[in-house]
């Protein structure tokens, strides 16, 4: 079935705060997505961000990010105070996130609701804690241990803790029992707010298509509880790390720096570890992307301790294997391949036989002629295409930095005039999306929105500038309802 919808973080809605959150502001967006005839609302991962503020380094892969807990909703129950808001999230700005002022003061504002809930004597929240108890208790002691360390990295903690001893385990976990109990306070605002808003979506015909990061932190719950998943020597240091060769992205590669699997321990659990953290996604969201698909073939393994990606190696991962298991214990799900970057017939075979879409990027059709797999007239129906990702820059923003003889090809696919703006050329670029013959069309809200590079999200193998883009208030119009509604009308995307 032919649909469409739009990509955009929770983190850069328009809210009160800061930053975007489970606030009012995300209701109205759903309801702007339900005007403009969309079937999908795209967002990045849900998880609470350490260093460098991507949500793709993740102190845990099942916990959600403080950061998106509306304070409107914590004045309501009682908790704190519009005034407690304003002085612990006093916005500096609408157009970025502040995150230094986040850290400061919204952890802060969430300790002072916690102090006045209560929260222990709540019926919801002790089942909460209950049902959620295999993944919390792990992530709420590591977040109370990482404060009590001076936010070291577990792996610098003190040695009974850090190889999860029991009599050390106890010890904290008495010892430390206010401030775990703080963690898993702020997982069940988390929840509690982030079902409710899915729901909503859901009521009102959009379905939310979540990201699943293929790996997870190195200084991450998930780590530090579970070291057999990953490849560790026996000081628990990696062996190698994550990232990606030499590309167009950048000339020595992409360092991410995050454990690789043990793939062969994941298989002698039958992928215990791996069906749970998919159960979870799938309860999250309608539809999951996942991340780096290709790892799954063959994962980039570079050594431990390089300050590049160059000089990595192939491995082989898990393949059909993984995803077999998964259909056979938690039945077919909605899932995105992200199939992105160079990829081996090996890695094309596991595509096709998993039978999940895959993605196509128009930002990377037109630099290498007709031929060019991303030009719309190559594709299939199974597939997902977009502009560009939250890793490529706006239409705009791209558009200047191309070579005359490109500018001119994209110009002539598109029909447009050699003499065209480049305004003209984003509307075109939006229009094959729409018409192309992929199932699913998702554009990201800053290409709608006719925004240049300074609206960009993140810049690959760079920290410092990414994950702050917010949308300014105001910007979902009517008027860009009904353009957008009109283009969905016109190439079959309506909702059925």
């Amino acid at each position: 079935m032919r649909a469409s919808g739009v990509l955009l973080p929770i983190f850069s809605l328009p809210s009160a705060y800061g930053i975007g959150c489970f606030s009012e502001e995300a209701y109205e967006f759903v309801d702007w997505l339900k005007q403009a005839g969309q079937t999908y609302w795209q967002i990045l991962p849900l998880g609470p961000t350490g260093f460098g503020d991507s949500p793709y380094q993740s102190y845990s892969t099942f916990a959600g990010n403080p950061y998106f807990i509306d304070p409107t909703d914590l004045i309501k129950r009682g908790y704190v105070t519009a005034t407690d808001c304003e002085k612990a999230c006093p916005v500096t700005t609408d157009t970025a996130v502040d995150y230094q002022m986040l850290e400061q003061g919204r952890i802060g504002l969430l300790h002072q609701a916690f102090a006045n809930s209560k929260i222990g004597k709540d019926k919801e929240f002790r089942a909460f804690c209950q049902e959620n108890a295999d993944w919390l208790e792990d992530y709420s002691l590591f977040m109370a241990l990482k404060n009590y360390f001076g936010d070291a990295v577990w792996t610098d903690w003190e040695e009974d803790v850090k190889l999860r001893k029991p009599a050390a385990l106890k010890k904290y976990k008495k010892q430390l029992a206010d401030q775990v109990q703080f963690w898993s306070f702020v997982q069940y605002l988390f929840y509690t707010q982030w079902r409710a808003l899915k729901e909503y979506a859901n009521a009102q015909g959009i379905q939310i298509i979540g990201d699943i990061p293929i790996y997870v932190a190195f200084d991450s719950a998930d780590a530090w509880a579970n070291p057999a998943l990953f490849q560790f020597d026996r000081e628990l240091r990696p062996i190698s790390v994550a990232g990606c060769p030499p590309d167009a992205f950048s000339e020595t590669g992409q360092l991410w720096g995050n454990p690789l699997y043990d793939w062969e321990y994941h298989k002698s659990t039958g992928y215990e570890w791996w069906l749970k953290r998919l159960e979870v996604c799938f309860e999250l969201y309608d539809v999951v992307r996942i991340d780096h698909f290709r790892a799954f073939d063959e994962y980039y393994a570079i050594p431990y301790g390089d300050p590049t990606a160059e000089f990595g190696a192939w491995e082989p991962g898990p393949g059909y294997e993984l995803f077999d298991t998964m259909k056979k214990k938690l039945g077919r799900k909605k899932v995105i391949a992200e199939d992105l970057g160079y990829l081996t017939p090996s890695v094309l075979k596991l595509v096709k036989k998993s039978g999940f879409p895959g993605m196509k990027i128009l930002e990377f059709a037109f630099d290498s002629g007709e031929d060019n797999v991303y030009l719309p007239h190559h594709y299939g129906n199974n597939c997902v295409v977009y502009t560009g990702t939250h890793d490529n820059d706006t239409i705009l923003g791209w558009y200047e930095t191309l070579p005359k003889p490109v500018k001119r090809f994209l110009k002539e696919y598109l029909g447009c005039k050699k003499s065209a703006k480049a305004d003209r050329v984003r509307k075109q670029l939006i229009r094959a999306a729409f018409a192309s013959v992929a199932d699913t069309c998702i554009i990201p809200m800053q290409d709608l929105l006719g925004l240049d590079g300074t609206a960009r999200v993140n810049l690959p193998s760079t920290i410092g500038t990414n994950w702050k883009w917010r949308m300014k208030r105001g910007a979902t119009t009517a008027k860009k309802a009904q353009e957008l509604y009109e283009l969905t009308r016109c190439y079959s995307r309506l909702p059925r």
